[in-house]
């Protein structure tokens, strides 16, 4: 009896939107058979079926989410009869106040179930007695049975109830103890959520899927990477003459943008060092260059990747960057066009942003905030005070990886390649 399960289709999915069904109640299904649409984080995928059979049992309409993992229809072979079907799919049915749609779980890797909660109850707080006996929080009661129960701290949970309130849900979704201590021994500070504001219209907007992995990953970046910052400012005189000459001599267009990430390639392989990761008891240095690109979309900004960039020529790169950009805003990409990025690059100079700092994308090491072309007063090398174009751009570096010597030292490579752009056709 193959149940048909939500796919996990990317590195950073916890739960699907179940967009459309491309195959009705009581189809014939063949390995290979679209059976779906599904909406994750970062794109919009197709579901493709691995069983074959009929498609006897629909459990989530159109329009719901699932998390990874939890049933979305039954597929029978002939002869076979189902048996246990479940009632509802978990993220689809209706959550109580104080327990929202299950996701998984920090520690286990899976919601706890209502038959586990019970018992969790019935324990008594056997596992860890009166751990949070005295502990000042905003907690539901039910929060306060089942932390003791499993052994799970309160001090230090970030609640989702209404006001930071802890409930249920955040409680069977921390790790057994609670979370780690800070370093230096001292407690996370929980986060300050608003409050209603007399008087005050207001729209609530919910966080959608690729929302909430932003959120957690920019946490995660700013809270665990030591960030440091270097920024120069070149000259963009030589570039805007280059792209005119190559624009006029092969006919294909190309942006300022596309100069940019070819000289930030070619770069990183001259200075490896930043082209490399934290891996915890090592460093690791990559031998090419896969970059990652930042790209606006409606609910927030993806980094799809252009592998090996280093080897690729401007004209390249620049369809790259423009194929991968029309796909992401349609959520077209597939899962393994996000991944293995070892370099970021973003570029707000489109934006009309002169400078700017970006956060480290991690596990990468580097990322490069490339600002616009300003004109502004210089001084030439006669010591007079001329017009010039000027170009800012700013590496946020993890000084886990990186140390501020090996980041100048790639930033003077970058510049010397952008301001003789002549040197990328080489």
């Amino acid at each position: 009896m193959p149940e048909i399960t939500m796919p996990k289709l990317s590195d950073t999915m916890t739960e699907g939107t179940l967009l459309r069904w491309r195959k009705k109640k009581g189809d014939n299904v063949e390995v290979g058979d679209i059976l779906a649409e599904v909406e994750t984080d970062k794109a919009t995928m197709e579901m493709e079926a691995f069983e074959e059979g009929v498609l006897t049992d629909i459990y989530v309409p159109e329009g719901g989410k699932v998390i990874v993992g939890a049933p979305l229809a039954l597929v029978l072979k002939e002869g076979e009869k189902a048996s246990d079907k479940p009632k509802a799919s978990p993220a689809a049915a209706a959550p109580a106040a104080d327990a929202p749609a299950a996701r998984p779980s920090v520690a286990s890797g899976r919601p706890l179930t209502p038959r586990a909660r019970a018992a969790a109850l019935r324990a008594g707080g056997g596992v860890a007695g009166n751990l949070n006996e005295g502990v000042r929080v905003k907690a539901s009661p039910l929060a306060r049975k089942i932390a003791d129960a499993r052994g799970v701290r309160l001090a230090g949970l970030q609640g989702t109830g209404p006001g930071g309130r802890i409930i249920a849900f955040d409680v069977e979704n921390a790790p057994v103890g609670g979370p780690a201590p800070a370093a230096g021994g001292s407690s996370p500070v929980a986060a300050i959520l608003p409050t209603p504001i007399a008087g005050m219209p207001e729209t609530r907007v919910p966080l959608s899927g690729m929302r909430r992995v932003i959120a957690e990953r920019l946490l995660a970046s700013k809270t665990q990477i030591p960030h440091f910052y270097l920024s120069i400012e070149i000259d963009a005189a030589p570039m805007m003459a280059f792209r005119k000459e190559y624009i006029e001599a092969s006919g294909g267009k190309i942006t300022f943008n596309d100069i940019a990430l070819a000289a930030v390639a070619r770069a990183a392989m001259q200075k490896p060092k930043v082209n490399a990761a934290f891996a915890g008891d090592a460093i690791i240095e990559y031998g090419s260059v896969n970059l990652s690109v930042a790209i606006a979309v409606e609910d927030g900004l993806v980094t799809p990747v252009i592998r090996d960039a280093q080897k690729l020529s401007l004209k390249e790169i620049s369809a790259s960057v423009k194929d991968l950009a029309l796909r992401a805003r349609d959520k077209k990409l597939k899962p393994e066009e996000y991944a293995g990025g070892t370099i970021t690059v973003s570029n707000l100079g489109a934006y009309g942003i002169e400078q700017f700092c970006a956060i480290v994308n991690p596990p990468q090491a580097a990322i490069l905030a490339v600002g616009a072309i300003v004109k502004k007063p210089v001084v030439n090398e006669r010591d007079e005070i001329e017009i010039g174009h000027r170009m800012s751009i700013t590496l946020s570096g993890d000084h886990r990886v990186v140390d501020g010597a090996v980041a100048a030292e790639y930033m003077s490579a970058l510049r010397k390649l952008l301001e003789s752009p002549a040197l990328l056709l080489l």
